[in-house]
């Protein structure tokens, strides 16, 4: 397995990680048994690196990952995420960054996930009414307190970074990255390289989209969040569909699938970067995986920045009152 390693620290991640939520919430179609299956194959090959949260779920999510790494924890290193407040019914109630709920999520996690320490501690959007440094404060205090080794941001602006940076080293940010999702390129990407944390990106994959899986809107499953996506609307799912047909014909050029093209793009771009691409199968876990022994020259790194420029999706990544949480 490849390594990368982790900002500020003396980790070291596989190369790829493996997204948990869709085990849990959001994508229909997997089964526990099979998501369990497919982390115990991902531990067996290797990767380390388990990302989840509290408001995956709600709350299911940390459950399963204890279940899975139970007996086997010194194989992983596990993160997970606090601050998208959800109810048992489900409903999401707004953001909290305050330091008593920083304190309050973090024990929660500790035991829904059956361990007695997370490695790297998210906030997973920021609370635009809690001045940053308090937040990041009640995470350091979890430091101390041995409950958390390293502290990370989810979707944070390179304002709000750099001045969570001044409170204590923040090993990781996350942000959605890939090849129809390449705002990063700008602002983020300067200031998480001035500052060291790790680049972590979610959704490398276009939340699927990009695999080509996706032909025609029907193709996504009854009740999938996908279906409510700006990006797999209408005209947008048809323009979207034509990105990804030329990512595919350059796949397909390699010998590869666009899936594991569009991973290798990602995994191109820095050293400093760690995709995270969920599935719920060991079948498509073993395809991201091969995507690590992908040689990218640099025309086909020109050719992919030609088919997929900055802002070459159409829609939003977010319905828009999700987006107004995004960059904060």
């Amino acid at each position: 397995m490849k390594i990368r390693a982790l900002g500020h620290s003396n980790l070291q991640l596989s190369a790829l990680g493996l997204g948990c939520m869709g085990m849990s919430e959001f994508y229909k179609g997997g089964t526990e048994e099979e998501s369990i299956a497919t982390i115990h194959r991902a531990l067996d090959l290797g990767l380390s690196f388990l990302d989840t949260a509290d408001m995956y779920g709600p709350f299911k999510n940390e459950v399963l990952v204890g279940r899975a790494i139970k007996g086997r924890r010194e194989q992983v290193i596990l993160a997970t995420k606090f601050a998208n407040m959800r109810g048992e019914d489900g409903a999401f109630l707004g953001v909290c960054g305050r330091p008593d709920y920083v304190k309050s999520s973090c024990d929660a996690s500790l035991k829904r996930l059956g361990v007695d320490h997370i490695d790297l501690y998210y906030q997973h959007r920021v609370d635009r009414a809690v001045p940053i440094e308090e937040t990041v404060g009640a995470m350091a205090d979890l430091v101390q307190a041995g409950k958390v080794r390293y502290l990370g941001m989810s979707e944070a602006s390179p304002a709000t970074l750099r001045r969570a940076a001044l409170v204590y080293p923040i090993s990781a940010l996350q942000t959605e990255y890939s090849l129809w999702s390449r705002d990063p390129e700008d602002e983020i990407y300067a200031t998480v390289r001035e500052l060291g944390p790790t680049f972590v990106a979610y959704s490398p994959l276009g939340r699927g989209f990009l695999t080509g899986r996706f032909q025609r809107f029907e193709d996504l499953p009854e009740g999938d969040y996908r279906r409510n996506a700006p990006r797999f609307q209408g005209e947008n799912f048809q323009k979207n569909l034509a990105l990804v047909e030329q990512v595919g014909e350059l796949a397909r050029e390699k010998g590869v699938s666009p899936g594991q093209l569009a991973l290798a793009w990602v995994l191109a771009q820095g050293d400093d970067i760690v995709p995270i691409p969920g599935t719920t199968t060991r079948k498509h876990l073993e395809e991201n995986l091969a995507a690590l022994e992908i040689q990218l020259s640099k025309e086909d790194l020109a050719r992919l920045d030609a088919v997929a420029p900055v802002g070459a999706a159409a829609g939003p990544r977010y319905p828009e009152a999700t987006m107004k949480h995004v960059n904060g």
